[in-house]
Order: structure tokens, then C-alpha cells, then sequence
């Protein structure tokens, strides 16, 4: 074997693929365990890609079907949207999750969070201002005739 011969030997080593190779374990193939399946409600709606976002959008409206979406709901909060959320479609302990996901996040941004209607919530980062209140229908409020 020559010099050249070596530096090549040494840089790009050529292994025989049986050389010094014994196999002690056979291998398994990995087998994928069904995904169980999910009723539509619980699927993920197709994400709003935040591209698609135009540049002027102040708020955003949500309605998500599980709890991963909270995630981007998030996501629109820390670019500086404010968020509508409709919790209606997600079941009573998801939803409470979501609100508590967001009240972190809404924290975090030193925003704010109120509930705008049955299963409703507006949440707002720190540079935009909601003004108003809405009456959830406290029954002292109504005036009898």
C-alpha cells in the first residue's frame, strides 16, 4: 500500500460490510400502532397561516376545536392581535385549559381578558385598548314593569 494509498485509507476509510460484524440482535421493524380516531369537533381546523395575515389585522377570531389550538390563539397575541375565542365547540374541560392557557399568556403580555359572552372571551395584549363593558344579563340589572 503506497503513501497516497494510506491518506486516502485515513481520510475516506472503506469498511467491508462484513468485516468485524456479527449480528447479536435481530432487529425488529417498527410497527405503527393506529392513530385512534377523532370526532370533527376534535380535529384541528386547518391553521391560519400567520403569512396570510394581512399586516393591518387588530384582532382575530377563533373558534377552536381542541385544545392544541390554543397555542396559535397565543401565537396572535404575542404579534400584537387582539383575540376573540368561542369556546362552544369544546368540551367544558378543554375549554377551562384554553382559559387558563390564555389568562398565562394574556399575563405574560400584561394584556387583558374578559368574558364577552356565554363561552366567549376577548383577549387583548397590552397596546390595545378595549373600551366598554357588556352585560352578561345579571338578573338585578333588568327593570320590571
Amino acid at each position: 500500500m503506497g503513501f497516497m494509498d494510506k491518506v486516502k485509507d485515513f481520510v475516506a476509510p472503506i469498511e467491508d460490510e462484513d468485516e468485524g460484524y456479527e449480528a447479536t440482535e435481530k432487529v425488529q421493524p417498527v410497527v405503527e400502532e393506529p392513530v385512534e380516531t377523532q370526532s370533527r369537533y376534535e380535529r384541528p381546523k386547518s391553521r391560519t397561516n400567520a403569512s396570510t395575515l394581512s399586516a393591518n389585522t387588530k384582532m382575530v377570531l377563533f373558534e377552536p376545536r381542541s385544545f392544541t389550538e390554543a397555542e396559535e390563539v397565543g401565537q396572535r397575541l404575542k404579534e400584537g392581535r387582539a383575540v376573540v375565542v368561542n369556546l362552544h365547540k369544546l368540551d367544558r374541560d378543554y375549554a377551562q385549559r384554553t382559559i387558563d392557557f390564555l389568562t398565562g399568556v394574556v399575563f405574560a403580555l400584561d394584556g387583558k381578558i374578559q368574558k364577552i359572552g356565554q363561552n366567549v372571551i376577548l383577549c387583548s395584549p397590552a397596546q390595545i385598548g378595549v373600551q366598554g363593558q357588556i352585560n352578561l344579563g345579571n338578573p338585578d340589572d333588568f327593570d320590571e314593569e
